[in-house]
């Protein structure tokens, strides 16, 4: 179960939903949408900050069996995603990393 966290995202003038033009992920039992790198929750009055928490679903291992047509990165077309304490991409359904000439699976993320 997501508390509210601790982390709030500061003058924050768009309100996430439906339609808001940011891809909605499944998260935790709610959804949060994937805005500029950041994994937004709607909370009240505020926006918290969430993270794709590493775990048996989005592990956070070496899978060098893994190829990508081209380097994730900034402005690569895909989007970046909070997982752990790094960033992924989000190719097809799931999350990607970047490592040496490969890319990292870290598992599925469903959009909503």
């Amino acid at each position: 179960m997501t508390t509210c966290t601790e982390t709030h995202h500061e003058n924050h003038p768009h309100r996430h939903g439906e339609g808001c033009g940011h891809t909605a992920v499944k998260h935790d039992g709610h959804v949060d949408y994937l805005h500029d790198g950041h994994l937004h929750h709607m909370h009240g009055d505020h926006v918290d900050e969430h993270v794709i928490a590493v775990s048996d679903t989005n592990p956070d291992h070496c899978t060098p069996q893994v190829t990508c047509g081209h380097v994730h990165g900034p402005g690569c077309g895909h989007e970046a995603v909070p997982h752990g304490n790094h960033v992924d991409y989000l190719v097809d359904g799931r999350l990607h990393h970047p490592h040496g000439d490969h890319c990292d699976d870290h598992g599925p993320l469903e959009t909503a």
